[in-house]
């Protein structure tokens, strides 16, 4: 299965995701994206189910000298998160990696301030709470993001991309309470290589998405 683009994937996880929710197992849902690249798959799960959408910003903190590769990260004020056996397989310690963390920490505020401004985090107690991204290769970010939400005490958490490695889906099945999962391919290399277009998505078509789905609320 590969997607056309992000909001192709959106349309067809938020198929998914209506018909768990003609079980009842979904209600006042919220939907949170991680920016920047679950925002337009969100934006579309959202429209599927009726449900508000906005972000959680979190930040993966990436290999020195291979940024892509996460090995940690970080979702609000939270203490950051790290892969600590890939730690000890690469001989690094949490101190060598606090400059990174505070690069990261200083654009997670500078995204929260541009996508939200001075509007408060929505209010998540209580609530079903779907979480979603692009895809998930290593899975720390949306572990710390999960874990993030986890304390503020919904009363469902799910998370939910369309594709994933199996190795991801695995670890992350217990952080939370429903986990959806289009695609698992054994090939999984990248999240990219699911989709036909996989541009980068820039901070203009995240708020302009989340500013859309508002005006249609309203």
């Amino acid at each position: 299965m590969r997607f056309r683009d992000r909001r192709h994937a959106g349309r067809e996880l938020g198929a998914r995701l209506t018909e768990w929710a003609g079980d009842g197992d979904l209600v006042n849902a919220l939907v949170l994206a991680l920016p920047r690249g679950g925002v337009p798959v969100a934006g579309e799960v959202a429209a599927a189910l009726g449900a508000p959408l906005d972000v959680l910003v979190a930040r993966k903190i990436g290999l020195p000298g291979h940024p892509e590769t996460g090995i940690g990260a970080i979702a609000g004020e939270d203490p950051p998160l790290f892969d600590r056996r890939a730690l000890r397989m690469l001989d690094l310690s949490e101190d060598r990696l606090g400059p990174d963390v505070a690069r990261e920490r200083a654009e997670l505020h500078r995204r929260e301030l541009l996508y939200r401004g001075d509007r408060p985090a929505p209010e998540v107690e209580g609530r079903a709470v779907i979480l979603v991204d692009d895809g998930l290769a290593t899975g720390v970010t949306a572990r710390a993001a999960l874990r993030h939400l986890r304390r503020r005490r919904p009363d469902r958490l799910v998370l939910a991309v369309p594709v994933c490695s199996p190795e991801a889906a695995a670890e992350l099945r217990a952080e939370a309470d429903g986990l959806v999962c289009l695609h698992q391919p054994s090939d999984f290399r990248s999240v990219g290589q699911w989709y036909e277009r996989f541009e980068q998505t820039g901070d203009e078509e995240v708020s302009r998405t989340l500013r859309e789905h508002a005006e249609a609320g309203s």
